[in-house]
């Protein structure tokens, strides 16, 4: 049994297709056959039902298949580990993040292709729940997300901020003297925030349903300034981490109690798979803040 017939196997099971499978393996469809039909004869047992208009996986072929996969990444696992080792860190990363942060992103990645040439880097934007999807699916390497109360389970998390949620209005508003309100008090205001499965957004969500009551959102904009610059307009009431009012004297910070946003860097499970991962994980950790 070789890797080769291995992998000429699982890339025809995965293909429902020799001759997809053959170019896929960039080999003659005809010895992708030859050696798959030798790998069936020294088992004994035919792997694949080639009697239909697709090629089907037989039972046998079923209950080989998850070994022949972990027989190959391993394989791949044992030539990273000695890329690793050499200083030879290669392969592709994959990093997300949500629109709303002060990091400096380019700098980090700027870095790490410094010092890892041969890695292949792509950035992507998404709210925080399709970030926390596509890393929990392997599809992403790492993510900065925003998050209220405790940190999505099955994440290896390192925190960057966690700061009090405030609600924001213009100097012209009633509630321009006012310090600090209860959730409740939230139940009749037009509210400005960001969309649904932002970090914000699910804290806000998240108080108000404790509070019996759904928030009436009449604005929605996908970052930060935009939501004070509607709150500076009069057009309601803007739910903003409070570092960013702070830094905005157009507009009056009113604190909620018990509101509060985390930003963090997270990764699938104890560390990424991939060794060109967990080093992009290592530098983000040293670089951002919170380190």
């Amino acid at each position: 049994m070789e890797l080769r017939q291995l992998a000429y196997f699982v890339a025809v099971v995965d293909e429902a297709n020799f001759t997809r499978a053959a170019a896929r393996m960039h080999v003659a469809q005809p010895g992708v056959s030859a050696q798959i039909r030798q790998l069936e004869r020294e088992l004994g047992h035919e792997l694949l039902d080639r009697g239909g208009r697709s090629v089907q996986v037989t039972e046998v072929g079923a209950a080989v298949l998850p070994f022949a996969r972990a027989a190959l990444a391993a394989v791949e696992g044992a030539r990273l580990a000695v890329d690793e080792l050499a200083g030879l860190v290669r392969g592709h990363v994959a990093l997300g993040m949500i629109t709303s942060h002060a990091f400096d992103i380019p700098g980090l990645l700027a870095g790490f292709h410094d010092d890892h040439p041969a890695v292949e880097i792509t950035l992507s934007e998404a709210n925080s729940d399709v970030l926390v999807r596509d890393v929990l699916a392997g599809r992403l390497d790492a993510a900065i997300i925003g998050y209220a109360g405790d940190a999505p389970e099955g994440l290896g998390v390192h925190v960057l901020v966690d700061e009090p949620i405030v609600a924001a209005v213009a100097h012209s508003d009633p509630l321009a003297r006012t310090a600090s309100l209860s959730i409740d008090a939230l139940r009749d205001r037009l509210l400005i925030c960001l969309p649904l499965g932002t970090g914000v957004r699910s804290s806000l969500e998240k108080a108000c349903a404790q509070a019996g009551f759904r928030p009436h959102v009449a604005f929605e904009a996908g970052t930060p300034p935009m939501l004070a610059e509607l709150a500076r307009r009069g057009l309601g009431m803007a739910i903003l981490p409070e570092s960013l009012v702070g830094s905005r004297p157009e507009l009056h910070g009113i604190s909620l109690a018990g509101l509060r946003g985390t930003l963090a860097l997270v990764w699938r499970g104890a560390a990424p798979g991939s060794p060109a991962g967990r080093a992009l994980v290592d530098r983000a950790r040293q670089v951002l803040r919170g380190t």
